[in-house]
């Protein structure tokens, strides 16, 4: 049976009545066969849509594009991790789970109920959160056995990183500020905008004339700092809406006022008080930061290695697509030396790191809306998500913005391309998680 399930793509149903033949219906077809086990496309779609949030497939498999080659390597990697705990007789108890889910509870002072809530708002049951932390758990143990063991980072290697990438540790460029903002709607007509900045123009030539900055900002701003003059104080680059930023730092000398300039809050003069570019800090101060950031580039290549070759060496998978092959490469070996000249900026969000997909104790989180349901224990309360289920909550205060604070993105469009959001070895970690949306 099992052969000729790996050997036909199509189910045939035929239904004998009066004799009327029944023509073949295809149903299902057979993706991809793991250690001799037969995986259909309903697996992967059931597999894409529960781990992954998408849709599987997302375009024709006759020509596999990146999204779904993705989804394949993530299940394909997953069934092997699963092979490998059960190979290795790694057993997670009732007690380990019940310890985990205590703690969920204790970080974010969660009731029985709470719990029980959260997890009904994403279909899960507590029996099935329970398997689910059981099943990761299992994995984390394989994955620490094989990869994050085997990592270590001395104090040697932190002060040869730290000799050769001096410059990006540095303390945060700065600036002082005084500042007067003249309020315009975003919806202003024509005329109020060119009668807001007639009247900032007035200002500035005052200013120019030699009046005082901060007597006029008294006067006149309706920003913050107005009652000190327009003073601010020092701000961080970085912290200041778009427009705003980049006058003070980069069109400005110290004493010198900006002309008038328009962002979404209103019409700007800017004064530039004093800058401060920032200094070297020393090793012992950023060591810990160093070591930190080189243990994730290591254990994400160890891990990249391990999967490549040790991990597909073991294990026989036959994809039955056209143009997919997953089988071993020879990896190179990576060395701290090869990271030593590289950025240590790290194009990664910072809840979302591999170690905290590698440690399933670790609590990602996210806010989201409040419950709109009168009867839920979360209703009124900001919703924060761990691992993508909501199960801390916290008061819904109003938030009062600061009119010199970046204004929000726009929600990002997911990430799924090798190379962002951590990694794509981070991306296949990330999919093992059972509370992944």
């Amino acid at each position: 049976m099992r052969q000729a399930a790996q050997t036909s793509l199509v189910v045939v149903f035929v239904l004998a009545f009066l004799g009327t033949p029944v023509r073949a219906k295809v149903v299902e077809q057979l993706i991809a066969v793991i250690d001799g086990e037969p995986y259909t496309l309903s697996d992967f779609a059931s597999y894409a849509k529960r781990k992954m949030s998408r849709e599987f497939p997302s375009g024709d498999l006759k020509s596999v594009n990146p999204d779904d080659r993705e989804v394949l390597e993530h299940f394909i990697t997953d069934k092997l991790l699963e092979a490998e705990v059960r190979e290795a007789g790694i057993k997670i108890t009732a007690e380990d789970v019940d310890r985990y889910i205590a703690q969920i509870k204790t970080k974010n002072r969660l009731t029985d109920d709470d719990l029980k809530t959260a997890l009904s708002r994403e279909g899960h049951t507590l029996e099935s959160y329970r398997a689910s932390v059981k099943s990761e758990l299992e994995k984390n143990e394989i994955i620490d056995r094989e990869v994050r063991k085997r990592v270590n980072i001395t104090d040697d290697d932190v002060a040869r990183y730290y000799q050769l990438n001096a410059k990006n540790y540095r303390s945060d460029e700065r600036a002082k500020l005084r500042h007067i903002l003249l309020s315009l709607p975003r919806n202003a007509s024509q005329e109020e905008a060119q009668s807001v900045m007639a009247k900032a123009h007035e200002l500035y030539k005052r200013i120019q004339a030699g009046e005082d900055f901060a007597g006029l900002a008294r006067e006149f701003s309706q920003g913050a700092g107005q009652t000190e003059g327009g003073d601010i104080g020092w701000v961080r680059r970085g912290t200041l809406i778009g427009g705003l930023e980049e006058v003070a730092f980069e069109k400005l000398s110290a004493g010198q006022v900006s002309e008038p300039f328009r962002t979404p809050m209103g019409v700007h003069l800017v004064k530039l008080e004093a800058l401060d570019k920032g200094k070297p800090l020393p090793l012992a101060t950023v060591a810990p930061k160093i070591k930190d950031e080189l243990y994730a580039k290591i254990l994400e290549e160890r891990f990249a290695k391990w999967v490549k070759t040790d991990l597909r060496r073991k294990h026989r998978v036959d994809v039955k697509l056209p143009g997919v092959e997953f089988k071993a490469e020879d990896a190179k070996e990576g060395t701290v030396d090869a990271l030593m000249a590289r950025s240590t900026r790290v194009n990664r969000k910072e809840d979302r790191s591999l170690l905290s997909y590698l440690n399933p104790l670790s609590y990602i989180t996210s806010e989201t809306d409040e419950d709109t349901d009168p009867k839920s224990p979360l209703y009124g309360k900001k919703v924060v998500s761990v691992f993508g289920v909501p199960l801390f909550a916290r008061e819904n205060i109003e938030d009062v913005p600061d009119v010199l604070s970046p204004q929000p993105n726009p929600p990002a469009e997911r990430e799924s391309k090798d190379g962002q959001s951590g990694g794509f070895f981070s991306s296949i970690l990330d999919s093992l998680n059972p509370f992944k949306r």
